[in-house]
């Protein structure tokens, strides 16, 4: 019997990418031969680093290993994974309010594309982690190393 690769997606904007995403992708790692790090781009959304940054920095740091891949995308998740050739979007959650917003994306995604979302809860001392936040520690000069991945705290 011929062995199918799953694949999944894991979109998101990453402005910047955290440690909790990290942590996120490498516990999927064992579930997918081949994760699509989807870096999402929307004309109507400010961001604090550009498209190129986001995927050549999230690259960066998973340059050993050759199971994840990251690509720009400027429209649905959904369409994204299935270009991919993903049956699977994987999702991060932190709090109920995550988990209701990412239940009804969900439902929609399973709906219109056939594609199901794995849903992971984030580690407990990770759950203060988001993107947001980091920006605005960032915007009042503050240190924010402790929440993003180690190879990138340089860049």
């Amino acid at each position: 019997m011929k062995h199918e690769l799953k694949t999944a997606v894991f979109p998101g904007s990453f402005d910047p990418f955290t440690t909790g995403h990290d942590s996120i992708v490498r516990r999927a790692l064992p579930l997918f031969d081949r994760i699509v790090i989807g870096v999402g781009v929307n004309i109507d959304k400010k961001y604090m680093y550009s498209a190129d940054k986001r995927v050549e920095d999230i690259t960066r740091l998973y340059a050993g290993e050759p199971r994840v891949e990251v690509k720009a995308y400027g429209d649905l998740a959904v369409d994204f994974a299935r270009r991919e050739g993903a049956r699977f979007i994987i999702k991060g959650v932190r709090s109920v309010k995550d988990f209701e917003y990412e239940r009804e994306q969900a439902d929609i995604n399973r709906k219109i594309g056939g594609v199901d979302t794995l849903v992971m809860f984030t580690e407990p001392h990770l759950a203060c982690v988001s993107s947001s936040m980091v920006r605005e520690l960032m915007h009042f000069g503050l240190d924010v190393s402790e929440f993003l991945p180690e190879k990138l705290r340089e860049l």
